[in-house]
């Protein structure tokens, strides 16, 4: 296993912001703030900006796993540094620094899973819902609280509203009460609910699955399943059309045929 860090450090403390893992094509970031409930400041996101950027060029790289420190998953922006302006172009740049670190997760080639401990609010929760898949500790609970201090969270309510059906999106948005992790799994914010002791084995095991397959077909699969969301009925079984006669000339595709028929073990080439 390789371990990094990223440079940016804790204040006076010298830790890193973001630790990155890796384990035979798995990939661990993980919010390293455990004093401050592994908030969103503006360096945490241009860390994990950076992060998800190298991630994206390199091959050896299958999943990625977002993870945290401490009792907490992540409560959402840092809202110290929020108040710290009163600058409207101040808060532009912050909230378009957020949208645009979040929309890499959904543009990466690599399914990326979300280990959720404690709470994950306001951006938070934005970000369990931004990730492909999601495994939560039975302890975790998810809100989107902004609107107890005036602040409607409208871009959490983006991915909030792409996960959980709208009328339970909109009473989370509108009262800002918590959702325990079962109610997140029958809502479909979370895949799966585990024992906290078995967070980071369940968190594996579901990476592991993902790595067994073929990173060529999976990398065209998130980005078809994504692109055809955002279309009708029709033109989403032609774009899906195309995208499964691309994926049937790909040497995994005959790979994976042959390796069934002859009941072997496929070799994936990789992405």
């Amino acid at each position: 296993m390789g371990v990094s860090a990223n440079q940016v450090t804790n204040g006076a403390i010298d830790t890193p912001i973001l630790l990155r893992a890796e384990d035979n094509g798995i990939v661990t970031l993980t919010l390293n703030r455990p004093a401050q409930y592994n908030a969103l400041s503006g360096a945490m996101m241009d860390a994990l900006q950076a992060e998800f950027d190298a991630i994206d060029r390199d091959p050896s790289a299958r999943v990625v796993i977002i993870a945290a420190s401490g009792k907490a998953f992540c409560p959402g922006h840092d809202l110290k540094e929020m108040r710290s302006s009163e600058d409207r172009a101040f808060h532009q740049a912050l909230f378009d620094k957020c949208s645009k670190m979040m929309l890499s997760i959904n543009r990466l080639h690599q399914p990326v899973i979300a280990r959720v401990q404690g709470v994950a609010t306001a951006a938070g929760c934005q970000l369990v819902a931004m990730c492909d898949l999601a495994v939560a500790s039975d302890e975790a609970r998810f809100a989107v609280s902004g609107i107890n201090f005036g602040l409607f969270c409208s871009t959490p309510a983006v991915a909030l509203s792409r996960n959980v059906p709208r009328k339970q999106a909109m009473q989370m948005l509108l009262t800002g009460d918590f959702i325990d992790a079962q109610t997140a799994l029958r809502q479909g914010l979370v895949n799966e609910v585990v024992d906290a002791a078995e967070l980071e084995s369940a968190t594996m095991a579901l990476a592991q699955k993902v790595v067994a397959k073929s990173a060529h077909a999976i990398a065209i699969g998130k980005e078809m399943f994504y692109r055809q969301a955002a279309m009708d009925l029709p033109e989403a079984y032609a774009y899906a059309s195309e995208r499964m006669a691309c994926n049937m000339d790909s040497h995994d595709a005959r790979e994976g045929l042959d390796a069934f028929i002859q009941k072997r073990k496929p070799q994936w080439k990789g992405r």
